[in-house]
């Protein structure tokens, strides 16, 4: 072969060479898939605290949205985050704060829940806390160390918070309830729809239960988290995971008979237990379901943890939770929503019938 043709080919050769390299830089994809095809992986506990998911889903809001979401109802949320399993989930704000603490690479996006709609649900023989020393409870172990809403009870109430004192079991909170009506738990502590549903067959009552915190204000419970993982690399669905969750939380409050049927069905309970659940979440209790970040909330919910001694050191705000992804997604404003939307159908102070019946009207189905 010529010089001059050796030399022409090696050119070609680093030439094409050049192109390709340029064309792996520009042209290939980052980690993960493209934005439309993407299935974010989310995660809520089976609790009225966090109905967004499956509403979200099941009304179609995340299709609206061109966002393909394969939503589990799980407990375990913080250790799927942990692990990288989970893109985004709904957890409760003590499980978050006590995850991030020790590292779990996740933050809150946005708010979901205030509090309220907590109870202790006892065996109807029961009439007094001190009735309980020496039952059967379902509080979990070492519930002076890992139940906040025990220990809170436990000191309001007098009586000692230690688990030795009682017969302590771990279960899931639908499991209480049965293990309750079947007599064999004496108690438990609980979210709706588990407190509703002992009142609603009449197999046990609600002894206390827990809102707002003892300083009269409301703390914060259940925030939407994301991976930071998932916030590095899907960026742009971030704001569309927000919308849907606040579209969500509007159409529990505006459209309550639709939601109570999403709820009964993802939570295996009678309608009219999900009702009462929508009900106390919305009206009953205040308005207790929030898109909204409130920072003076998640003060007094550090204070109240210190308090009670379940965590040891107090996080900054922004180690915690990140606002501004919040305020850049455009969502309407929660106070404006319940002014507007809200307070003129469903006023606070509004009886479970009245808010019922109005509620069939919207929706025009009989009940």
């Amino acid at each position: 072969m010529k010089k001059d043709s050796r030399l022409t080919l090696l050119f070609g050769f680093l030439l094409l060479g050049g192109l390709i390299a340029v064309s792996s830089v520009i042209f290939s994809p980052v980690p993960g898939k493209a934005a439309s095809d993407f299935v974010i992986r989310l995660g809520y506990y089976n609790c009225d605290h966090m109905p967004a998911a499956p509403v979200a889903k099941d009304a179609g809001i995340y299709e609206k949205l061109g966002l393909k979401v394969d939503v589990t109802g799980t407990g375990k949320v913080p250790e799927a985050m942990a692990a990288g399993q989970m893109d985004v989930g709904y957890i409760s704000f003590a499980g978050m704060v006590r995850a991030i603490q020790k590292g779990s690479p996740m933050v809150a996006v946005a708010g979901n829940h205030v509090g309220g709609s907590m109870y202790l649900v006892v065996r109807k023989e029961i009439k007094k806390p001190q009735d309980l020393i020496g039952k059967k409870l379902g509080i979990g172990p070492l519930p002076e160390k890992n139940n906040d809403r025990w220990i809170w009870f436990a000191r309001t109430a007098g009586i000692p918070a230690e688990g030795k004192n009682y017969e302590c079991f771990a279960m899931a909170d639908k499991d209480k309830y049965l293990a309750l009506k079947t007599g064999q738990l004496d108690a438990y502590d609980t979210c709706d729809p588990w407190g509703s549903m002992a009142e609603y067959e009449n197999t046990g009552n609600i002894m206390h239960m827990f809102g707002a915190l003892p300083s009269g204000k409301w703390g914060i419970c259940c925030p939407l988290v994301m991976n930071k993982t998932f916030l590095k690399e899907h960026l742009q669905l971030v704001p569309k995971i927000i919308q849907a969750h606040s579209e969500a939380i509007q159409l529990i409050y505006t459209q309550p008979l639709k939601a109570a049927n999403i709820f009964a069905k993802n939570y295996f309970v009678p309608l009219e237990v999900a009702l009462m659940t929508i009900y106390r979440k919305t009206v009953g209790e205040t308005r207790t379901l929030r898109w909204k970040i409130y920072r003076d909330g998640y003060e007094e919910q550090i204070k109240h943890l210190l308090w009670l001694g379940t965590i040891d050191t107090a996080p900054k705000f922004e180690e915690i939770m990140d606002p501004e992804f919040l305020a850049q997604s455009g969502v309407v404003d929660f106070d404006a929503f319940i002014k507007e939307k809200v307070n003129p159908i469903f006023p606070l102070g509004m009886t479970y019938a009245d808010w019922k019946k109005k509620a069939q009207q919207i929706d025009g189905k009989p009940l």
